[in-house]
Order: structure tokens, then C-alpha cells, then sequence
């Protein structure tokens, strides 16, 4: 509302000049809305986003290149044939870190001494690569053997070879049940159910042939094999 016309106005801005006693307006066009600085200010914060987002994406990328040393690699030394502390002491000092995946028992290596290595010698890997050893035992596994007769030879074979167990020997008997597991030896003991033996221990078999005992004598002499024969007592 002008103060000296008392009109209203919204769509133009009228100014009152007072002339001496006449009262001259001046209808001026009120300017047109010049395009607002808000569209301008969003695409420069979303530009300035961007290079920060950039910038923070490079500097992880270079940092996490520094951390895990990408393009650096070492030669993984042979430690077969050492003594663990020794080994171990080496692998750190080359900047590895070393565990001890297994244990086992090789006669051709003593006590406490690496028998296998992973990765191997020569093998180019980053530092700080952990390094997995196999260590020779003081003694060698020892398994637990369940009851191997009254089933078939190459059942008992099965189950022994299931254990660790691979020195088997057969030796035949004098039985109608021809392949049928009689008795097995350790040591030239009778092995019962459930006693502890060595993997590298071997095992006796004692395996039925397949020929009656006594079909009367004159028929086991002249069926059993010469060898058999010669151990009949008939005295």
C-alpha cells in the first residue's frame, strides 16, 4: 500500500513523486526474477562431492597398496632337512610367519626336523605369507585296531589301510573258509581288538585257505599243497 495513494499493487511498483500539489506515479515494471543462485550452488556441492569421493577413493587404493605390498614379492627359502627352531628363526627372518600344519614319522629324518614345506623353495609370494610345516614326530602314529577276524581278507586289508596301516602280509592256515581272516599278529603277538599299533607296523594276516582240516589224513595229504604236507605231525 503507497503511503501517499493508498493503492495496492502486486503486479508493478508504483513511486509517488510529490510535484507540488499534484501527485505524479510513475508505473515502472517491477524487474523479472533473475535465475536463482540455488541450482548453481547444488551442482557445485555435487562436483565438489565428486572430486572428494575421487580423491578419498585414490588415497585408499594407494593405502591399501602400501599395506599389502602389492608389487613387492619374496622367495620363500628352503628350510627341509632343518630343525624347527632353526627353520622357524629363518622364516621370520625373511619375513614370513610360520605354523605347523602336521606331524608325522619318517625314519630318514630325526626328531623335531621340517619334512615338508608349503608353499615350497622358490616359490614367490607376498611378505608376511604364512608358511606351513610339516614336522618329524618323536615316534611314529599309533592307531587303534578294531577286530579283524571272522571277516574276509580284503575286508580286514580295507580297514587296516583306512588306518594308516599298509604293511600287510598273508600268511594261509588250514581252514575250510576259504579267505576268511583267522587271527592277525603284531610282532609275532596275537593282535586283539583294540590294541595300539604304529602306522609303519606290520601286520600278519593269518587268512583260512579254503581246505578242510581232517577229511580223513589220506585226503588232507593229497590235497594240501608239498609245503603243507611237510609240516603234518603224523608221529
Amino acid at each position: 500500500m503507497c503511503s501517499f495513494c493508498r493503492t495496492d499493487y502486486s503486479e508493478a511498483v508504483f513511486f509517488c513523486n510529490f510535484v507540488g500539489s499534484n501527485v505524479k506515479i510513475v508505473n515502472q515494471k517491477r524487474p523479472a526474477n533473475k535465475p536463482t543462485n540455488r541450482v548453481v550452488l547444488v551442482i557445485a556441492n555435487l562436483l565438489l562431492m565428486a572430486l572428494i569421493s575421487v580423491a578419498l577413493g585414490w588415497l585408499a587404493l594407494s593405502l591399501l597398496d602400501v599395506w599389502s605390498g602389492h608389487g613387492k614379492e619374496l622367495t620363500v627359502p628352503d628350510v627341509v632337512g632343518q630343525n624347527y627352531v632353526s627353520a622357524q628363526e629363518k622364516l621370520i627372518a625373511g619375513g614370513f610367519q610360520v605354523e605347523v600344519a602336521d606331524s608325522v614319522y619318517d625314519s630318514r629324518y630325526g626328531r623335531g626336523v621340517v619334512v615338508d614345506q608349503n608353499p615350497h623353495k622358490d616359490t614367490r609370494v607376498k611378505p608376511g605369507r604364512l608358511i606351513y610345516v610339516t614336522v618329524n614326530a618323536t615316534s611314529p602314529k599309533s592307531v587303534t585296531v578294531p577286530r579283524l577276524t571272522d571277516i574276509s581278507s580284503r575286508q580286514a586289508r580295507a580297514i587296516l589301510i583306512g588306518l594308516g596301516v599298509k604293511d600287510i602280509e598273508e600268511q594261509l592256515v588250514m581252514s575250510e573258509f576259504k579267505d576268511l581272516v583267522l587271527g592277525a599278529r603284531y610282532n609275532g603277538k596275537r593282535l586283539q581288538p583294540g590294541a595300539r599299533v604304529p602306522v609303519n607296523a606290520r601286520i600278519v594276516l593269518e587268512v583260512g585257505d579254503g581246505m578242510p582240516e581232517f577229511d580223513g589224513i589220506v585226503d588232507t595229504m593229497a590235497n594240501a599243497p608239498a609245503e603243507r604236507v611237510e609240516h603234518l605231525n603224523l608221529d
